[in-house]
C-alpha cells in the first residue's frame, strides 16, 4: 500500500453513517481524523445518501458528538436531488413524501411544492409514510409526473436493526404505475460530480472514504475516483470478497488512517 497517495490527495469525499458514528456514538478516531485534514488543509465534504436532514442539522449533531466543522461541508442525497432537478426543469414544481431536510432543499432551489399536477413525485426517507400518500403519488405519475428517488438504498440501520428506506418506499408506486424511479445518490456518479465541484478538486486529487461496496465504493469506481473501504460499518472483509469490483485501499476505520500515513518510514540495511 502507498500510503503518500493517501497522504497526498488534496480532496476528501467522506461518508457520514459507519464511516464517523454509528447513530449517536463517535467512531474512534474521527477527531484525531478531522484534525489531520484541517492541519493539511485538505478540502473535504461529508456525504450522505439520506436525504432526511439538512446540513444545519448534520452540523448540530457532529457537534455534539464533538467534531466542529462548518455548515457547508454537508453535502446530501436531497441537495444532489434538489441540484439534478433544478438544472433540469427550472421553477418546477414536485409532489413530495419525505422530510424537511428534502423539501427544504428543493424551496432553496426554485421549486414549489405541488400535489394536483406536479412535475415530478419524488421520495426519500421518512417516518410519515401512508396509503394516503402513496395513493396521491399513484395520481400524479399516471398523469405525467416524473418520479425521482433521492437514493436507491433498500435499507437503513438505527439502533435495534434496520427500516425501509428509500428504495422500498418508492417500490408500490413503481409496480402500480409501471414507472421506474431515477435514483440521483450514490452509486449515481451524479453524486460524485456533484461532490467534486463542491470541494473544488479533480477527480484524480481526490479519495472516496465509505463503509459500502455497494454504494460508496462503486460510485467512486464509476466516478473516476480513488476509493478507501472501512470496515468499521455495513462491510466486512468476508462481505467485500463477494463483489466483483475493489476498493484502492482497505481500513478497520477512519481513525486508523492518520497513524498509518505518521508512521516513519523503516530504512533497509544495516
Amino acid at each position: 500500500m502507498d500510503i503518500d497517495l493517501i497522504k497526498n490527495k488534496n480532496g476528501f469525499i467522506c461518508d457520514m453513517d459507519g464511516v464517523l458514528y454509528h447513530g449517536n456514538r463517535l467512531l474512534p478516531g474521527v477527531k484525531e481524523f478531522v484534525a489531520w485534514l484541517r492541519r493539511g488543509k485538505k478540502k473535504f465534504c461529508f456525504l450522505t445518501n439520506s436525504s432526511e436532514r439538512s446540513p444545519r442539522e448534520l452540523r448540530e449533531k457532529l457537534a455534539r458528538l464533538g467534531i466542529d466543522v462548518d455548515q457547508d461541508v454537508f453535502y446530501t442525497s436531497a441537495l444532489a436531488t434538489a441540484q439534478f432537478l433544478a438544472s433540469q426543469c427550472p421553477g418546477g414544481s414536485a409532489y413530495v413524501i419525505g422530510e424537511s431536510g428534502l423539501t427544504n432543499a428543493l424551496y432553496d432551489a426554485g421549486f414549489s411544492m405541488n400535489e394536483v399536477n406536479p412535475d415530478y413525485v419524488i421520495v426519500g426517507e421518512t417516518k410519515a409514510y401512508g396509503f394516503e400518500k402513496i395513493a396521491r403519488a399513484i395520481h400524479c405519475v399516471l398523469h405525467g409526473a416524473r418520479l425521482i428517488g433521492t437514493n436507491p438504498d433498500l435499507t437503513d440501520r438505527f439502533e435495534e436493526g434496520i427500516l425501509p428506506a428509500t428504495k422500498a418506499l418508492i417500490a408500490p408506486i413503481e409496480l402500480v404505475t409501471g414507472k421506474e424511479a431515477y435514483f440521483i445518490g450514490k452509486p449515481n456518479p451524479l453524486m460524485m460530480r456533484h461532490a467534486l465541484k463542491k470541494i473544488g478538486c479533480t477527480r484524480e486529487e481526490t479519495i472516496v472514504i465509505g463503509d459500502r461496496m455497494d454504494t460508496d465504493v462503486v460510485a467512486g469506481i464509476e466516478a473516476g475516483i480513488d476509493t478507501l473501504l472501512v470496515l468499521s460499518g455495513v462491510t466486512s472483509r468476508v462481505e467485500m470478497d463477494n463483489f466483483p469490483y475493489r476498493p484502492t485501499y482497505v481500513f478497520n476505520g477512519v481513525g486508523d488512517i492518520v497513524p498509518v500515513i505518521n508512521r516513519p518510514l523503516m530504512k533497509s540495511g544495516g
